[in-house]
This record gives C-alpha cells, structure tokens and sequence, in this order.
C-alpha cells in the first residue's frame, strides 16, 4: 500500500520541480523539501574560544536517504508519495544543525568535517527517528540522540535524547514536511544551550 497526498508548495519551505518534468515530457518530479534553521537567542553561556565539529549524523538505513517516511503503526513504515527531502535527510540535518550553534553567537567556530578547523568538541548525533505518525492522529516525530565530545582526549562530556512533536495541519505533502520542519526546530532549540552548557 502506497501513501498518496497532494497539496500545493509551501513558499519558503519547498522547490517545486514539476515545471521541469512536464517540459522534458518525463514523469512528474518529487516535490523537494528542507528543514529550516531558527536562530536561538544568544543566552547562557558563551564559548569566546571553542570551536566545535558537526558530525555528520548517523541513521538507520530507513532514515539514511531523501525519503520521507511515514509511520502508519508500531513497527511499520512507509514513504511519503511524491515527496522527497533536498539531499540525504543525515546531510540535511548536519548542515541545518551547523547554522543553528553558528546563528547562536556562542561559539568561536563552527566547522563540517574537512574545514581545517582546530576543533575543541565534536557534536555526534544519531537520528532516532524522523518522520510523520498516522496512527491515532497524524503528527510529525523527531528524536536525536547527542553526545558532546571532547576532541582532545575522546571523552563525552554529556549526552542525552531529544524528542519533539508537531500536529500535522492540512493534508499533503507540503503539510506533512511543515510539521517536521517544525518538530525539528523545537527539538534544535533545545539541543543547542544544552551543548554550550555542556563545554
């Protein structure tokens, strides 16, 4: 069984691909979605001289692609029709997490693997879970998993999980990445004073 919703882009969430397909005579291209970074205000502590990493995150096969996935019950999954994130969800969720702790103000640098940076700690994510529930309700599920990790000498300085929920508002597809995008934000909110109080 194959889940199928439609619903006009949102302005400022989604690049809308259509117009290409239909010129090239080609099947209907996927509606393409991001999540979108929110600076946090720039309260609590502040790390002047830290600079840190952003992992890439780590996932299950079933969250380690552009598919959106839809929970239709306990222990069974299913892929938003249609629909599909901009890159590999891991790399989405790495490069927004980037712009988050770099929109804080907190920290001397922000750094993606490969940017040369002398790095003080490292944020190590595992994506728990990452998509929308249909049974009892529909409602956008996200949970991380983050460990604060002194790169000088390996140790983890703290961990913890993070969990956040959105109602789904509206039907479609456009309705369905708007309330992940919003369950993301509430769980980035957070994540980001804990690890800076964590340094």
């Amino acid at each position: 069984m194959t889940l199928r919703f439609s619903l006009p882009v949102i302005a400022g969430l989604a690049l809308s691909l259509s117009g290409c397909a239909l010129l090239g005579g080609g099947p209907a291209a996927l509606d393409t979605f991001e999540l979108t970074t929110r600076a946090t205000a720039a309260t609590g502590p502040q790390r002047a001289r830290t600079q840190i990493l952003i992992a890439e995150p780590t996932a299950l096969r079933s969250l380690d692609g552009q598919e959106i996935v839809i929970r239709t019950s306990p222990g069974s999954i299913e892929y938003l029709s249609g629909a599909q994130w901009s890159d590999r969800l891991p790399r989405v969720v790495q490069v927004r997490l980037s712009e988050a702790f770099q929109a804080s103000g907190r920290f001397a640098g922000v750094g993606l693997p490969g940017q040369g940076l002398a790095i003080d700690y490292q944020i190590v994510t595992e994506i728990r879970s990452f998509g929308v529930r249909v049974d009892g309700g529909p409602r956008a599920e996200v949970s991380f998993f983050v460990k604060v990790l002194n790169d000088r000498n390996g140790s983890v300085r703290a961990s913890r999980l993070f969990t956040a929920q959105a109602p789904v508002s509206g039907t479609g597809n456009a309705a369905y990445a708007a309330a992940l995008d919003q369950a993301f934000a509430q769980a980035i909110g957070e994540l980001v004073p804990w690890a800076a109080s964590a340094m």
